[in-house]
């Protein structure tokens, strides 16, 4: 094979040019696509940095507005609690003005029905007297022949009558 025999004559001109292009790639990643890399990395390790501290920034904003929320829940049930309390008191003292109205017109009426009840008590006692005295009256006159005025009558009744 001839390449071989040649070996000896072309090795050192192809290691010279082997370490030239070696040196222009090496060249030309170093200045070229180097920079360019590390300035990709720096972007996006700045963005991931930027995103993160948003992120926090987001969080704790939501803490804020979570514990802000709660407060204002809290203050609402307490208000919900206040106007409940309240509304309660205000128909407990509606429903015992109400039964003290119609107490009032239970006792008015049962004041007139004891009254009503009295008149016809005391009526029914005077005719029962005025009955009685005309029964005495009458039997005074048949039995003893004696007559006996009406006013005397009734006051022998009501003498008896009521001890």
């Amino acid at each position: 094979m001839p390449q071989i025999d040649q070996l000896d004559a072309i090795f050192a001109s192809q290691l010279f040019w082997l370490a030239v292009v070696f040196g222009i790639i090496l060249v030309g990643i170093g200045y070229g696509m180097l920079p360019k890399i590390l300035g990709t990395v720096e972007q996006r390790d700045a963005r991931i940095a930027d995103d993160l501290a948003a992120a926090e920034r987001a969080r704790v904003a939501a803490d804020e507005t979570e514990e802000a929320y709660r407060a204002r829940i809290n203050e609402s049930r307490a208000e919900a609690l206040k106007v409940t309390q309240a509304a309660k008191q205000e128909s407990a003292r509606e429903t015992e003005r109400r039964i003290a109205e119609a107490d009032a017109a239970n006792r008015e009426k049962l004041d007139a029905a004891e009254a009503r009840l009295r008149a016809a008590a005391e009526a029914a006692v005077a005719d029962i007297e005025a009955v009685a005295a005309g029964a005495a009256r009458e039997m005074v006159a048949r039995l003893a022949g004696l007559a006996v005025s009406e006013k005397e009558a009734a006051q022998a009744v009501k003498a008896t009558a009521h001890g």
